[in-house]
């Protein structure tokens, strides 16, 4: 027994659990995250395709075939070209930059060769020479349809084609 003069043990206090809350790796992680997120956002709102002229003699050893197909009648612009297209009965012309051309179902035509330069933030990622082949297949509910076979110098990749493209453009690589 205990004499009233003598203090009761103490018991040891046990600790209180931890403060619920976001461990420091768990901290780092999700600013990690954020910091991506926000550096493909950047990467994605400043692409951008600046084309002129290509220089003679460049070969093109890559070559993609595209099913594509434009809305009749409206300006796309496909980096710094503008492109329409105009279709009465068998017949389409085009509008590339101002340079008309009229073309009738099942044609064939070769555009000049053109180099690209792709930039993120104003940061090259990517210089081809292209050369672009199209045959017109025909208009159908107001959209005008063409094979499109795409040489470049250098291999693009498709990710980078689907950003450049206006969604108004609807181009699906096609096998052969």
């Amino acid at each position: 027994m205990m004499s009233r003069n003598e203090a009761a043990p103490i018991e040891p206090v046990q600790p209180s659990l931890k403060k619920r809350g976001m461990s420091t790796g768990t901290k780092v992680s999700i600013a990690v995250i954020v910091i991506l997120v926000a550096v493909i956002a950047v990467a994605i709102l400043t692409l951008s395709v600046t084309t002129t002229g290509a220089g003679s003699g460049t070969a093109f050893p890559y070559t993609t075939l595209y099913a594509v197909s434009f809305p009749e009648g409206e300006p796309i612009a496909i980096g710094n070209s503008r492109i329409v297209v105009l279709s009465y009965n068998n017949e389409m012309v085009t509008d590339v930059d101002g340079e008309r051309e009229k073309l009738v179902v099942g044609e064939d035509r070769t555009f000049a060769p053109r180099h690209a330069r792709i930039t993120v933030a104003g940061i090259p990622v990517l210089d081809s020479d292209f050369q672009i082949l199209m045959k017109y297949k025909g208009v159908l509910d107001s959209r005008a349809y063409f094979d499109l076979t795409v040489r470049t110098e250098k291999q693009v990749p498709e990710y980078l084609v689907k950003q450049l493209l206006p969604p108004a453009v609807d181009a699906r690589p096609v096998q052969t």
